[in-house]
């Protein structure tokens, strides 16, 4: 069976690696040419469904429905001076933007698209995808984190506190989520018995992975979320705490290079979830089924694989429109506390199912060894878990928080008295802070009276 694999997993990749120079370079530029038109739209896009969500119009004056408002955004861009701080690294702080654009078009040269086509007004046929290799998602996992490093270098570079600490956080978050990202793609590999993008897609052909590795589903849209830094995980670019984040110093076409890396890397992401999950270019079941599977033919594939992107980047701009910005202590949690463990258990369950659907049965030593695993890491999860540190009864806190809570009443407050020793928050005596008319010793205060003799 293995053999067998094997030999089906040559026969595909021998497809690619034997085009035509100029078939290698039409794929190339189609593929810039098709990210380029999807950033311009996806922008457009977001800013009509957030606007919708808000009941507002959005763009609607440049060109029909206002298509062509992202590129007037980019004309103005290229215009706009060109900045460069006293203090920044000249060169770092030039190439920063391209470090972070180039891999995010590099990652799509796996992606596959559709089967194979004949190209127009030739005999030739080629797949619809630059190349593929036996290491495919790992390649996109691989260059997708090369990315960070211009976003690191731009905040470093910049000369700036708040540029730098959103370089930091981006770093940090990039490793924290990346993790989860990496663990729930272990059990596509393990279903699918190869890392080729080509291989899992056809791994699909009668039932998608999103079905049957939800929960691997879910993990990973989580964690593409908090890779790409897009609300409610966009912390290195928090506006209330860090200005701009790493691009805070950067204008016109260093600026531009950025926001495109930034919305790439969002089709990048969802395109590789389309390939992993739903099936990548294959039509949804019901279609699937029209005249023998006509519609998974041809270039009809194309449209199917868009469709599925669009209905992901949908998902990123409705989370944006909808969740507040997560705290950064509160993000971080999240990813090293619930998420890792999560998917660690789960990849153990995928396994032991695995073992049993492909051997036919498990060895007992087998079953104890995961079980111990398992016991584990739930004795793991229940450790880290977050625990409810806010004290139900006044008799729970320290003698110094029953002293004197400056954050009691839900804003740092300082003392009214010098008598501290005997103040008790106002959140556990039950009042409300509108009728509140005693001062921090608990001896009840009149109400303040107004020079013309009447209550205020």
């Amino acid at each position: 069976m293995t053999n067998l694999g094997t030999v089906l997993a040559v026969d595909d990749l021998s497809a690619f690696g034997n085009d035509a120079l100029w078939v290698v370079v039409l794929k190339a530029v189609l593929i810039f040419v098709v990210l380029v038109l999807l950033t311009l739209f996806n922008i457009w896009l977001e800013r009509r469904v957030v606007a919708r969500m808000q009941h507002r119009i959005g763009p609607n004056v440049n060109g029909p429905f206002g298509l062509l408002q992202s590129l007037a955004d980019g004309v103005k861009l290229a215009l706009k001076e060109d900045i460069i701080p006293t203090a920044a690294d000249k060169v770092v702080f030039i190439l920063a933007p391209v470090v972070s654009t180039v891999p995010a078009f590099l990652a799509f040269a796996v992606i596959p698209f559709g089967p194979e086509v004949t190209i127009p007004f030739t005999h030739r046929t080629t797949p619809l995808q630059l190349t593929d290799m036996p290491v495919g998602v790992l390649f996109v996992l691989a260059i997708s984190s090369i990315g960070i490093y211009g976003i690191v270098l731009g905040g470093w570079s910049s000369g700036s506190t708040y540029s730098l600490l959103g370089g930091l956080r981006s770093s940090a978050q990039m490793i924290s989520y990346e993790v989860a990202m990496g663990l729930a793609l272990v059990a596509v590999f393990l279903y699918a018995g190869s890392l080729s993008t080509s291989e899992i897609v056809s791994a699909q052909q009668r039932l998608w992975f999103g079905v049957n590795l939800f929960p691997s589903f879910v993990i990973y849209m989580i964690a593409m979320v908090g890779e790409t830094n897009r609300a409610p995980f966009d912390l290195p670019e928090a506006e209330g705490e860090l200005v701009g984040g790493f691009h805070t110093e950067y204008s016109s076409l260093k600026f531009a290079l950025f926001f495109l890396a930034e919305y790439v890397n969002m089709v990048t992401v969802s395109a590789l979830a389309t390939t992993l999950f739903l099936g990548g270019w294959r039509a949804p079941w019901p279609l699937s089924a029209v005249n023998g599977g006509m519609l998974d033919t041809g270039y009809w594939p194309f449209l199917w694989f868009i469709i599925k992107v669009m209905i992901f980047i949908f998902g990123f701009i409705w989370l944006r429109g909808t969740l507040p910005r997560l705290r950064y202590d509160q993000f971080m949690k999240f990813g090293w506390k619930w998420l890792i463990p999560v998917s660690l258990v789960w990849i153990v369950l995928v396994a032991a199912i695995r073992l049993v659907s492909i051997d036919g049965g498990l060895n007992r030593t087998y079953l104890l060894g995961a079980l111990a695993v398992l016991a584990v890491l739930c004795v793991l999860v229940y450790l880290v878990g977050e625990k409810d540190e806010r004290p139900s009864e006044v008799g729970d806190l320290a003698e110094d928080d029953v002293a004197f809570d400056a954050f009691a009443g839900g804003y740092p407050v300082p003392p009214m008295t010098s008598a501290q020793a005997t103040t008790v928050p106002r959140a556990l005596t039950g009042t409300s802070d509108a009728g509140d008319t005693s001062d921090t010793t608990g001896a009840a205060v009149a109400p303040a009276a107004s020079t013309t003799g009447k209550r205020d």
